[in-house]
């Protein structure tokens, strides 16, 4: 299989080509040439098994190809169970690896490729990634300590959660964390600038492991698989999803399952209030914004990147990619009154952005939603004590590998939202 760019300005490479690099030369995303045919899966014995294969068609004919299994093996080893909260409503959860969040299965997925293809390369390579809150954690925690292997990680400072700050800072060795004085879209676009920057690429081997990287959203379909395929096998009824939504890679990895043959419904989009898709998908023009800071800082996206895979898969044509997908906006207020209501009424417990899913699914109900549905939950609530905690009127018990990274030391370094500063330090 080839992969092409969303821009088609650079020549098509294989996949192995495509994941080192994360982004296409034109500065667009590598996508498939073209798509597997839909096919009828079933679920594995685990989600490696699904993994392997549901990614088989992607990896034909690749390097990587005969290490699938194992690299599946490698990233999916805790689960991401599908748990059922009544009257056909569930929550997929998708929490419980080592930094609490969803990021971890793509960045263990990733961390799995790229140390194959680095293996026996005379030069370092450095992953440079930009993050709102839970994939620089994951990524830091996937190629800690790996040989060969530099990872430079960009975060807003002061717009991710204090315990999200602290993993960031907390790894240390081959892992640097600078906190950069701007906002999430000033950090993706000064990752995908280095990117772009073949004098750099020169002296400094880049990639990168946002989602804008194959290597982290191909592996993101696998869950959504799992889960939907068991679920159709026991109730002969396909899962509709709601995807809490900033940079817009996890829902793409739901498009691309259900288009593989995955049995999917509806796939509904959450955002929090940078509402650049709502607007979208309500029929206005698709304009980037300045993102604005909200509770659901993971989702402060204001240029969600995947958009243009979106746009790709829909071969272009507005009036049909509309048509398919609806997006929602859940303000804080509502935010925080969601978390607090789930709590009194029924114990659950929800990190901000799964409660933005959360409200969304109960709007969909109350108009007359029918069939089963999901929604996503990204990340454990005790990530963002700051906030749940003070609805709820009681701690939020931290899960052990959670706990263990908060007793480590942190330190980051500033950095000013300039393209130049960061070139600085790549260059080191």
């Amino acid at each position: 299989m080839q992969f092409v760019s969303t821009r088609g300005q650079s020549p098509a490479v294989g996949l192995s080509a495509a994941i080192a690099a994360g982004l296409a030369p034109d500065g667009g995303l590598y996508v498939p040439e073209r798509l597997p045919a839909a096919r009828e899966l079933q679920a594995g014995p685990t989600l490696a098994d699904t993994a392997a294969d549901l990614l088989a068609p992607f990896f034909a004919g690749d390097a990587l190809e005969a290490a699938l299994p194992a690299i599946c093996r490698e990233a999916f080893d805790f689960p991401v169970p599908l748990r059922a909260l009544g009257d056909g409503d569930h929550v997929l959860e998708l929490f419980h690896g080592p930094t609490a969040a969803f990021k971890d299965i793509g960045a263990r997925f990733l961390a799995g490729t790229l140390s194959r293809l680095q293996a026996g390369k005379d030069r370092d390579l450095t992953i440079v990634v930009a993050t709102s809150g839970d994939t620089g954690a994951a990524v830091a925690a996937a190629f800690h300590r790996q040989p060969g292997v530099r990872v430079v990680v960009l975060y807003p400072d002061g717009r991710v959660s204090p315990r999200q700050a602290h993993q960031l800072g907390c790894f240390g060795d081959n892992i640097q964390a600078l906190r950069v004085a701007g906002a999430f879209d000033d950090c993706q676009a000064m990752v995908k600038h280095a990117l772009a920057d073949r004098e750099l690429q020169a002296q400094v081997p880049l990639s990168s492991a946002n989602s804008i990287s194959l290597g982290r959203l191909l592996p993101q379909m696998s869950y959504y698989a799992h889960a939907a395929l068991i679920h159709y096998a026991a109730h002969r009824r396909r899962l509709n999803l709601v995807v809490p939504t900033g940079n817009l890679g996890n829902a793409m990895a739901a498009v691309l399952a259900r288009a593989l043959g995955v049995p999917i419904g509806q796939i509904v989009l959450a955002t929090n209030a940078n509402a650049v898709l709502p607007v979208y998908f309500n029929g206005g023009d698709y304009q980037p914004q300045a993102s604005v800071a909200t509770v659901a800082n993971a989702m402060d996206v204001g240029a969600p990147s995947n958009f243009e895979r979106l746009r790709w898969l829909y071969h272009g044509d507005d009036a049909e990619l509309r048509a398919a997908f609806r997006a929602f906006a859940v303000d804080d207020v509502t935010i925080r009154a969601t978390i607090a209501a789930a709590h009194a009424s029924n114990g659950e417990l929800f990190c901000p952005h799964t409660a933005t899913a959360v409200k969304v699914l109960q709007d969909l109900r109350a108009r007359g939603a029918k069939g089963d549905w999901a929604v996503v939950a990204t990340a454990h609530p005790a990530k963002f004590e700051a906030v749940v905690e003070p609805l709820i009127g009681e701690a939020v018990a931290v899960p052990l590998a959670l706990d263990a990274l908060l007793q480590r030391p942190a330190h980051a370094e500033p950095l000013a939202a300039d393209y130049a500063a960061l070139r600085d330090v790549l260059l080191r």
